[in-house]
């Protein structure tokens, strides 16, 4: 467990009536790998993620610009671009389990912050859904992008079966 674990589980008692949000992954956390590694670390074995649906969030792109340490290099936010888009999945989540989700994607420690996206569902229907990206005040394309990340992010897409035109964009760095 890490010294955040306590913060959020405040938080998760305060959200004990709050309604469910829409997520949208599109990063690690769809890696299993990567998320029990985390899950394990933080103390959070007891949480399962609820099934996702495939989503796609349009006029974003992927966008390399935050340093980890952990990483070793830079991974993956978003950014606006008009015409682009990232797949990943949509998810509810139990409005007390939110604040596992902000630490997962680094809010807690203000590595990223919440945006909005907008999410076109495998229907057609677009939707709005909270997704996280890089905290624009720790935002830097200095240093090289992490391979690990890179994997992790490849492996997550594959097993969410994202389609293969992305994948194929994925593993083009």
């Amino acid at each position: 467990m890490d010294a955040h674990h306590e913060q959020v589980e405040r938080a998760r008692r305060a959200a004990a009536s709050d309604p469910p949000r829409r997520y949208f992954a599109y990063s690690t956390i769809l890696d299993r790998a990567a998320f029990e590694e985390w899950r394990g670390q933080h103390g959070y074995q007891g949480f399962e993620l609820p099934s996702g649906a495939l989503g796609e969030a349009v006029d974003v792109d992927l966008i390399y610009d935050f340093p980890s340490r952990w990483w070793g290099g830079r991974v993956a936010g978003l950014a606006d671009k008009p015409g682009a888009s990232v797949f990943g999945l949509i998810f509810e989540i139990a409005g007390p389990d939110w604040p596992i989700i902000q630490h997962k994607e680094g809010a807690v420690t203000n590595m990223s912050v919440e945006r909005t996206v907008r999410v076109r569902t495998e229907g057609g229907t677009v939707v709005e859904a909270t997704a996280f990206t890089t905290n624009p005040a720790r935002a830097s394309s200095e240093g090289p992008i992490s391979p690990r990340f890179v994997e992790a992010l490849y492996r997550g897409a594959v097993a969410a079966r994202l389609p293969e035109p992305y994948l194929a964009r994925l593993r083009g760095g």
